[in-house]
């Protein structure tokens, strides 16, 4: 009995282990993500559509690096361009403030 006990526990800590992984690997993902379209952002690029391709195109060039699931890949570049679109509004509503 105290096997399979140990078994289940030690199988509970590698599943809890790898789930700590991807979370760390998602937010280095979300850093990585940020950091990049932020140094690409120009002053008008919400409306310069090669410079939204540019940032398209980084945006799924990261995600491929990091592994991320290739049928989901234009869904979260679509989520990565809205948010940095909202925060460029943020920022620039802050800077007229």
């Amino acid at each position: 009995m105290a096997s399979k006990k140990n078994q289940k526990v030690s199988q509970e800590e590698l599943i809890e282990k790898q789930l700590w992984k991807a979370v760390d690997k998602l937010r280095e993902l979300a850093v990585v993500l940020f950091e990049r379209v932020k140094a690409n952002l120009s002053i008008d690029w919400t409306i310069k559509e090669n410079v939204k391709a540019k940032l398209k195109m980084i945006v799924k060039h990261i995600l491929r690096q990091y592994g991320y699931p290739p049928d989901i890949q234009k869904l979260a570049t679509e989520t990565v361009l809205k948010q940095a679109e909202m925060l460029a509004n943020e920022i620039a509503i802050g800077a007229t403030v």
